[in-house]
């Protein structure tokens, strides 16, 4: 008899095998012939070399669908397993980037955010520029976990500056971690609608997907890494030139921004608008501008961005005093 060992990788066995190993058994009813064991991320198949080669084959199909659509049923197995030809079940629009939970398409939604998917295909970096709302950190996000499943890249690392505590962390309460979660929260809510909450736990476990803040990428050499700097517009010169210059071989660098919201003293120049200056026009670098009508929000973003947009650019916006007595209790908006 003979024997066949295959490793499950990146992949969680809980989420893989189904409650109970439901889809084990599944496997195990149509191949009556293999003896087949599952321990942890290691399946062993013993058997006529005849049906162990055809085995392999179909159970590579099923974990290569796993591993594109986040799920698996009876159907689905029994289908893969018997067909001929699954490929043309399996096809999909190449507009989709990551299937996520519970079936969610994420794919480009406007015109600018395919601009930006096809950037990134075509340049190792990428400057994605527009408001709050358009998508950038979140299309960011859909392609690096795409990179990562195809084996593109061998981890995932976001990063962005955390400003509010001005990178000092000391001084709040609880362990590094802690310390550092809420300023990566908004990183964190996308993966988790790409990813099953196991594999993601896993992935953070084992760093193949690292969040951390700006500072910590000082020293290293970020190789076969999909690399997102977040909030870049609250970089300083010297933080964002040591971010870019942390590039290794076969690394994807995309780094998005909105110049309108920057969190730093006054006096000190943004590193991302800097870097816009100095970078334009080189090859291999992309800059994409999205725009109010990139926003995917809820429609009132949309008109929220508008109306601050206009004030904003009035000459009045600088001198004029908002003042508003605290004293004066009353559900009146304060004369503007």
């Amino acid at each position: 008899m003979n024997e066949r060992i295959i490793e499950l990788e990146h992949i969680t066995p809980k989420d893989f095998w189904g409650a109970q190993d439901i889809h084990l058994e599944i496997i195990k009813k149509l191949y009556p012939k293999l003896k087949i064991v599952a321990r942890d991320t290691i399946v062993k198949v013993f058997g006529e070399n005849e049906v162990l080669d055809l085995f392999e084959d179909r159970f590579d199909r099923i974990i290569k669908y796993y591993q594109k659509y986040n799920t698996l049923n009876e159907n689905i197995i029994e289908r893969l397993i018997i067909d001929d030809q699954p490929q043309q079940h399996m096809k999909s629009s190449d507009e989709i980037l990551v299937h996520g939970l519970g079936g969610k398409l994420i794919k480009a939604m406007t015109p600018n955010q395919q601009k930006l998917v096809d950037n990134v295909n075509k340049n190792d970096m990428v400057f994605a520029i527009g408001p709050a709302g358009t998508g950038k950190t979140y299309t960011g996000v859909a392609l690096a976990v795409k990179a990562l499943k195809e084996k593109q890249v061998k981890r995932i690392i976001l990063t962005r500056p955390a400003v509010e505590a001005g990178e000092n962390l000391g001084f709040l309460p609880g362990d590094m971690k802690e310390k550092l979660d809420p300023y990566m929260q908004p990183l964190y809510d996308a993966l988790r609608d790409m990813l099953p909450p196991t594999t993601l736990e896993d992935y953070l476990l084992k760093g193949i997907i690292q969040i951390a803040p700006l500072a910590f990428m000082r020293g290293r050499t970020l190789d076969h890494a999909f690399v997102i700097l977040d909030e870049a517009q609250n970089t300083t010169h010297s933080q964002m030139k040591m971010f870019l210059t942390r590039m290794g071989k076969n690394a994807k660098f995309i780094i998005t921004g909105d110049p309108g919201q920057v969190d730093l003293p006054r006096k000190v120049t943004s590193g991302l608008k800097e870097a816009l200056n100095i970078l334009s026009g080189i090859e291999g670098i992309g800059i994409i501008y999205l725009d109010d009508k990139d926003i995917v929000r809820h429609r009132l973003v949309k008109r929220i961005v508008d109306a601050y947009k206009i004030v904003e650019t009035s000459n009045e916006f600088s001198t004029k005093q908002f003042n508003y007595n605290r004293d004066h209790h009353t559900n009146e908006p304060p004369n503007v």
